[in-house]
């Protein structure tokens, strides 16, 4: 039951980012990755750390062997604050690597075509063909 409660509200989220935040900000995500997976990624691993059952995977367990609350509604809610360092590690990489790539990319073929050639359209003017042929 826990895992619908974290696809449905991170289902909300990711809708939410991709055509309302997306279009207020007017960023260019034509494959909607971030709100996708970097705002569903993030509210998916946080749920996970609320909703975490030690009936499911007793990671904890005391002196004598018996399990441990493992999330937030177990009793453990310092497990939010595992779940964000994690998230907050997998951001920081994220970052970097893709500022690092793009940096790579830019000096080696560039990052964006002309406006001319994006009026034009990418398939036929970088691949010198119709992307769809409607007069056949």
């Amino acid at each position: 039951m826990s895992a619908l409660a974290i696809g449905l509200i991170a289902g909300v989220i990711c809708s939410f980012m991709v055509f309302e935040v997306k279009s207020r900000l007017g960023y260019d995500d034509s494959l909607d990755a971030f709100g996708v997976h970097g705002a569903g990624g993030t509210v998916g691993a946080l749920l996970t750390g609320v909703f975490a059952a030690s009936v499911i995977n007793p990671v904890f367990k005391d002196a004598a062997g018996n399990p441990l609350p493992s999330g937030g509604i177990d009793g453990h809610w310092s497990q939010l604050i595992n779940q964000a360092a994690g998230i907050g590690i997998a951001w920081s990489i994220s970052i970097v690597g893709t500022l690092i790539l793009l940096k790579i990319v830019d000096l080696v073929i560039g990052l964006r075509v002309s406006p001319e050639q994006e009026s034009e359209g990418l398939d036929l003017s970088q691949h010198g063909e119709e992307g769809y042929d409607f007069n056949t």
